[in-house]
């Protein structure tokens, strides 16, 4: 049986759990499809993995910049509990379950594919660290509700399978709204929030403008390159941290917080400053990397994605990570973010006061970077629905299920229940402690209920495939029709003037420099 193992686990764990590499090959297919030359389909297949390199380094580059503000931000709350990390948890996971993962993410990704030939859902998942995530806490909760190797493989890759087609399904009304076209989905676990951020912006935000139409006086011109403001305004939380850090813990524990990582302690005062005044400036760099890398894998991926959706898939759409609709409202990003971490703090706090002596609730540390990368992307989805009013409550509703979820998700660990973090993204947390309870139920009884749920969420997405994506419903209508005609009008024109780019849907203009769709196939 080693045999057999050994190759699938190489498969998971070195090809498919790597986005790079998954969506080089999906990008050769799509190109061999289209009947390209050889040197045209090396030259796309490489730059398509060097986009999405590109985004790992800019998430690299976030991960390290945060580390230390991280500290910093415990030491000020002195608050204590588990931080959600995906990437640790599914490390400790591995170390028992590693092989039913494997076998388990193989049959998930090969029932998604069925289901998108053969049911409304035409969405290919291609986020393929995300499939490992959730083929780890799928094992994880079977494994631990008590189940056998045959049914952990089994029942979860049919789970795993309906998720990859179902969730980018529940968001496309929204990433249409986002994109304003419908050549890319969402693919990516954190859809909840973003469905939440959208449907939120939707109620509040009828009247606000676009995040990405802030007047600034004229001394203040240089804040419209976003990069530069996000550089600014991490600038000025980290000094803010910083200082408040130093004087609650005195110069030697605080010159420590830099020594994270590649890092080096603080030397003195001076150094001490100067190391959170560049970490700021890091944090600029890296959200600059994430962007060019999503509109180099955007110049590549959707040209060829449409060989394999013709040949393979007919009418399929790519679903791809969080920050491929970072470009379409960048400062909504950083809104997103800074609101969804508020979220986590005021959750926090609830935790504290109420939950936790109420219902033993853990206390669920607000973890910078998913609140970077699910918040910055919810922010998006709010504004897109309602304005600088939705990016904010849309993003701090975020916040609040990346705390909570985490927080119910713990119950229905096990062992796992007691590492000091967890799977922290929003359907992480719902699917697993859904599946978790009902697996508590025991043999077959148990695993009905979890195939039933399965079930539900299937048809529930082929539900609002067919009643709400297929039918156009844009969840923005009525806020443009009360927003000025100007600013509609403005709107509009900018997109529709688009190469390829669909009349439908005139909603937000795509960034400068952005790649334009392809036109739709003949």
């Amino acid at each position: 049986m080693g045999w057999l193992v050994t190759p699938a686990k190489f498969l998971v764990n070195e090809i498919l759990s790597e986005p790079a590499y998954l969506i080089g090959i999906i990008t050769a297919i799509g190109l061999i499809a289209m009947k390209k030359t050889t040197g045209q389909i090396i030259g796309g297949a490489i730059k398509a993995t060097l986009g999405f390199l590109l985004i790992g380094a800019g998430a690299g580059l976030v991960t390290n910049s945060l580390a230390p503000l991280g500290t910093m931000i415990q030491g000020v709350t002195g608050a204590h509990g588990v931080i959600p990390t995906n990437e640790a948890i599914v490390g400790i996971a591995q170390a028992q379950f590693g092989s039913r993962v494997a076998w388990l993410m193989i049959l998930g990704f090969v029932v998604s594919l069925l289901l998108a030939r053969f049911t409304p859902l035409r969405y290919v998942f291609l986020t393929g660290h995300h499939m490992l995530f959730m083929a780890t806490l799928l094992t994880v909760v079977l494994a631990g509700a008590g189940q056998s190797t045959v049914v952990v493989v089994a029942v979860g890759g049919v789970l795993l399978g309906i998720m990859l087609v179902a969730m980018p399904a529940f968001a496309h009304p929204w990433t249409k709204r986002v994109t304003g076209n419908d050549t890319v989905a969402i693919g990516h676990f954190g859809t909840a929030g973003y469905v939440v951020a959208g449907a939120a912006g939707k109620v509040v935000g009828k009247r606000s403008r676009s995040t990405e139409e802030m007047k600034l006086p004229e001394g203040l011109r240089f804040l419209r390159d976003s990069m530069v403001a996000t550089a600014l305004s991490m600038l000025f939380i980290y000094v803010v941290m910083a200082v408040l850090f130093l004087l609650k813990a005195g110069q030697k524990t605080a010159f420590e917080a830099f020594a994270t990582g590649t890092g080096t302690a603080a030397t003195d005062t001076g150094n001490y400053v100067m190391q959170s005044v560049m970490q700021g400036l890091q944090f600029g760099i890296a959200v600059a990397v994430i962007l060019f890398g999503v509109r180099t894998i955007l110049g590549e991926l959707v040209p060829a994605f449409q060989g394999i959706a013709s040949k393979v898939v007919p009418g399929a759409l790519p679903a791809l990570d969080a920050p491929i609709v970072f470009p379409y409202a960048q400062n909504a990003v950083l809104i997103g973010f800074l609101s969804s971490f508020t979220g986590g703090l005021v959750s926090l706090a609830l935790l504290t006061w109420v939950f936790n002596p109420a219902f033993g609730l853990a206390l669920v540390l607000p973890g910078l970077v998913p609140h970077f990368f699910t918040g910055g992307a919810a922010g998006v989805y709010g504004n897109a629905t309602g304005g600088r009013r939705g990016a904010a409550v849309g993003a701090f509703l975020n916040g609040v299920l990346i705390t909570f979820l985490p927080a119910l998700l713990l119950k229905v660990l096990g062992a796992f229940g007691q590492q000091n973090t967890t799977f922290g993204d929003a359907d992480f947390g719902w699917l697993g402690a859904l599946i978790g309870n009902a697996g508590k139920a025991g043999g077959g009884v148990g695993i009905a209920l979890i195939l039933l749920i399965g079930l539900a969420v299937l048809g529930a997405a082929v539900l609002v495939q067919k009643r709400v994506v297929d039918t156009g419903w844009d969840p923005g209508a009525a806020r443009d029709a009360l927003m000025p005609r100007d600013t509609a009008a403005a709107d509009a024109g900018a997109v529709a003037d688009a190469p390829g780019r669909s009349a439908s849907y005139p909603k937000i203009a795509p960034p400068a420099g952005a790649p334009a769709p392809p036109p739709p196939p003949r």
